[in-house]
């Protein structure tokens, strides 16, 4: 296999790829706060984070996270609900269920020691393989490539064809830099986040052009499924320092077990609008409406006092609703 691969892509000068790609990264790296050491545990929770979802989004999310729950033994303690708390409006809740899983596993059955290498990595909770490799390699030096999104969009360019499963990780690894792998795996995400993005990438900016088959867009790759459009609407009903939420059932296929402002059908022209918000998860955008009370009677939850919201696990859209309708007023969470 790794001959075949070799003979596809001789183009590509492999050592001159390795240098022009590391040198480009020591001058244009971005300055993210889990880049300033080589912290396993910040790193583990800064991939979590980033799966699915963009760096602008996560940094934010990230120092409250720490600031909470600051060592992986204050994580394993914590309450999953506060652990959903803090997790809240990056979505894909099931990484952070994972997350604290995995902490319990290496605060009470490891002695709080993380694993140094990907297979002992992805021994844990909700570790992958993608993710096994990019802890062990930037955390302990293990080289390990790894093979994401913009990783294999970098690779499909440099060969000129589409490549897939294990000859995509074999062409990795047979990139690799052994010597600074974690950096060099680090590299090849920021070049396709940076530079070799999905649609216009700046080619001419790119350290490894030379080495490109493409070029520009690689013909042939599959185009992103449009999004969908949905209206839904919600009742937003205060009293006395508190508001009136309800739970998603604990089976939910998304956001199970999380609270949110009851969903209502579209009310009588009569009614009064708050706001009106757009809202995407995953392939949906949202046209959200937000009316104010009262909350139909068929619908079960409970009041919570606006003191305690920052410490309850809600939906991202739950959150963002009330800090606009809060904004400007002393209730800031």
């Amino acid at each position: 296999m790794k001959a075949r691969i070799t003979k596809r892509l001789a183009q590509c000068d492999e050592q001159a790829f390795r240098t022009r790609l590391l040198a480009w990264y020591d001058m244009n790296a971005r300055d993210l706060p889990w880049r300033k050491d080589h912290d396993p545990y910040r790193v583990w929770v800064s991939e979590i984070m980033l799966q699915q979802t963009r760096v602008a989004a996560v940094i934010e999310h990230y120092h409250e996270f720490l600031r909470r729950f600051p060592t992986v033994e204050k994580l394993a303690a914590a309450r999953e609900a506060s652990v959903l708390a803090a997790w809240s409006g990056l979505g894909y809740y099931r990484r952070a269920r994972m997350l604290h899983a995995a902490a319990k596993v290496v605060a009470r059955e490891r002695g709080g020691k993380f694993p140094q290498t990907a297979a002992e990595w992805r021994e844990l909770p909700g570790i992958g393989r993608y993710t096994a490799a990019a802890i062990a390699s930037i955390a302990f030096g293990e080289p390990a490539a790894v093979v994401d999104g913009n990783v294999e969009r970098v690779l499909q360019r440099i060969a000129g064809h589409v490549v897939s499963g294990e000859e995509i990780w074999d062409r990795a690894e047979s990139l690799l830099d052994r010597s600074r792998p974690g950096d060099f795996n680090q590299a090849m995400m920021e070049l396709g986040a940076t530079v070799c993005t999905p649609r216009a990438p700046a080619c001419l900016t790119c350290p490894v052009m030379e080495q490109c088959a493409t070029r520009g867009e690689l013909a042939g790759t599959a185009k992103p499924a449009a999004q969908k459009k949905k209206e839904t609407h919600y009742a937003l009903e205060r009293r006395n320092g508190s508001v009136f939420l309800t739970r998603r059932p604990k089976d939910a296929r998304l956001m199970a077990g999380m609270w949110e402002l009851p969903e209502i059908q579209p009310p009588a022209d009569s009614a009064e609008r708050l706001l009106t918000l757009k809202h995407s998860i995953t392939v949906t955008d949202y046209t959200v409406h937000v009316w104010r009370g009262p909350v139909p009677e068929e619908s079960s939850g409970k009041w919570v006092a606006l003191s305690k919201l920052s410490k309850l696990a809600m939906t991202g859209l739950a959150r963002k609703i009330l800090r606009k309708v809060a904004a400007g007023s002393a209730i800031l969470y």
